[in-house]
């Protein structure tokens, strides 16, 4: 299996405790929520027996990751303690671990001590909002662990972003900011890495279109892209309905991210996503 990139030598292949996962065809990462205020699903699925039943559906759609949050990350959300992410968070972790003993868990944090717990539990990858901005024990915490680590852009924290969605040059300021953080996870050892340009998160509408249609310019980094656009406000606010009516919009743009070279896909529903990901991959087999 080799890394595979037409202009740019772009990492394709991830270790996850000593399995290689492929990423030059795109992988879909479903999202399990434990949160009681997310913008769409906040509150289904923080039971165990419902998060489970949420994790069956998701493995059984052909979701390749599943990705714990118990941190809403919504604009101006509610600010929790580590102790109480804890408690939302291990619990449906060590389940989930017990119940799917093959699944691959990604753990939606940006603080190093809930990381480092939910990976002794079991989990394999931590998805970092703030790419170590609100936690300088981040990076030394998973170049430790060894562990596949998602960075994505973000200004501010999820209380205040909404003030820093000001940019001279967007697309410039993105990518400086991962080649500093990337330069500097490189320094402690990790090798692991994905990028995730945050759309949504210190953005406009108008700034997360600029991104999505510029995706694939970020390959120039060398490591996979996740998109994580799934019902977000760029989709249904430019539609004139809301979350839980934006799934076609949803679909539509993870098509676009996908043809612009996304290899992860981070959804609210796997179905769907998988669906766009065979048409892609059949219409690039063909070219």
């Amino acid at each position: 299996m080799t890394d595979k990139n037409t202009v740019f030598h772009q990492k394709l292949t991830l270790n996850v405790r000593g399995q290689l996962v492929d990423l030059s065809v795109p992988k879909v990462m479903g999202i399990l929520n434990l949160t009681p205020d997310s913008f769409y699903d906040g509150g289904r699925h923080n039971i165990i027996h419902e998060a489970l039943k949420k994790t069956e559906q998701l493995l059984t759609e052909g979701a390749h990751f599943i990705d714990i949050g118990a941190y809403s990350s919504r604009p101006k959300a509610e600010h929790i303690s580590e102790e109480e992410e804890l408690n939302r968070l291990i619990p449906v972790v060590k389940a989930v671990v017990k119940e799917f003993p093959n699944a691959m868990l990604s753990i939606d944090t940006f603080r190093s001590d809930v990381a480092k717990a939910a990976i002794h539990e079991g989990a394999h990858l931590i998805n970092d909002i703030s790419a170590g901005e609100m936690d300088a024990k981040m990076f030394e915490t998973v170049a430790q662990l060894q562990v596949p680590y998602i960075l994505m852009h973000m200004k501010g924290t999820p209380q205040t972003m909404p003030q820093y969605a000001s940019y001279e040059d967007l697309f410039g300021e993105v990518c400086n900011y991962f080649l500093r953080k990337i330069k500097k996870l490189i320094s402690w050892g990790l090798t692991d890495m994905i990028i995730d340009p945050g759309f949504g998160f210190a953005k406009t509408p108008e700034h997360s279109y600029e991104l999505l249609s510029k995706l694939d310019l970020l390959k120039m980094l060398g490591h996979p892209i996740l998109a994580g656009i799934s019902r977000k406000s760029m989709i249904y606010k430019l539609l004139d309905t809301d979350a839980e009516n934006a799934l076609n919009g949803t679909t539509v743009a993870n098509t676009i991210a996908l043809m612009k070279g996304a290899n992860i896909l981070r959804v609210h529903d796997v179905k769907e996503a998988m669906q766009a990901v065979r048409i892609v991959e059949k219409i690039k087999s063909r070219a």
